[in-house]
């Protein structure tokens, strides 16, 4: 298999790093961006490059794309993984703190897409990896907002599919589940500060102590290492899946998902 060249976005932790990891170890070159460049010391070590970037900064993304192109001439794969969350009740969270989660999960990736497109169309090759989540399919109280962006990822991976295939281009959707990763240890925290004194206070209490239970020490969450290999097969396959679900629960939740009436859904996930 012919060597790819590789960005992936929020590499500094999590899932991000794991996969430039893996990538690395695979025989890619690997450009890993994100705000923490010290994070990424063992990628370098490991043979990779580091690029501060940030996702919601246009000329970020314009800097770290013509970087690459300078040194590499080509872009073969993009992996927007970098993500981030937000929880609480609808009522509680502040519109503007919505349209910045927007911000870093949807119309970041979208800008950094539109700047490696020309360059993939030109070569009638590339593959576009979206992490998305289960959440891109389903939803559970208290987390709207970052249920809206992943769903909204997803319409706008299967419209960019549609669009671009004719051009040698494989538009990927990735749905994790319950992984062990710094984003997903936030929940607890995020859930009692934003709607732990009002009139959720109930709900988010019963889910902050669901949350802290599934990755406390008897977590059975994935280790983000699996989404990574999951990646690394869409990367070097000749003809990858739209959609892969990966990661503790993933399967089974968008199972019943798409199989139960939506009331019943409900009972399921407020218990």
């Amino acid at each position: 298999m012919t060597a790819r060249t590789c960005l992936i976005t929020g590499a500094s932790s999590g899932i991000g790093h794991a996969a430039a990891l893996e990538l690395l170890r695979a025989g890619h070159t690997v450009y890993g961006a994100a705000r923490r460049v010290d994070k990424m010391d063992d990628l370098r070590a490991a043979g990779g490059h580091a690029l501060p970037m940030d996702i919601t900064d246009g000329a970020d993304l314009e800097r770290v794309v013509r970087t690459i192109l300078d040194e590499q001439g080509r872009i073969d794969v993009l992996v927007n993984n970098a993500g981030s969350g937000l929880h609480g009740a609808v009522e509680d969270v502040p519109v503007e703190e919505a349209r910045r989660l927007f911000e870093v999960n949807l119309f970041g990736p979208a800008r950094l897409t539109r700047l490696v497109l020309p360059h993939m169309r030109e070569r009638r090759s590339g593959v576009i990896v979206n992490v998305s989540s289960i959440g891109g399919e389903l939803a559970t109280p208290l987390a709207a907002w970052y249920y809206a962006s992943k769903h909204a990822l997803e319409a706008y991976s299967d419209t960019l599919r549609q669009e671009v295939r004719r051009f040698g281009i494989d538009v990927v959707v990735v749905q994790p589940g319950i992984i062990k990763t710094e984003f997903e240890k936030a929940t607890a925290r995020e859930l009692r500060a934003t709607s732990g004194h009002g009139a959720y206070r109930d709900v988010a209490e019963a889910m902050a102590v669901r949350s802290e239970e599934a990755f406390g020490p008897r977590s059975r969450a994935s280790d983000p290492g699996v989404v990574a290999r999951s990646i690394r097969t869409i990367v070097e396959s000749a003809a990858p899946k739209p959609r892969y679900a990966v990661g503790y629960l993933a399967r089974l939740m968008l199972l019943l998902n798409r199989l139960l009436p939506d009331r019943a859904f409900d009972k399921i996930v407020t218990k």
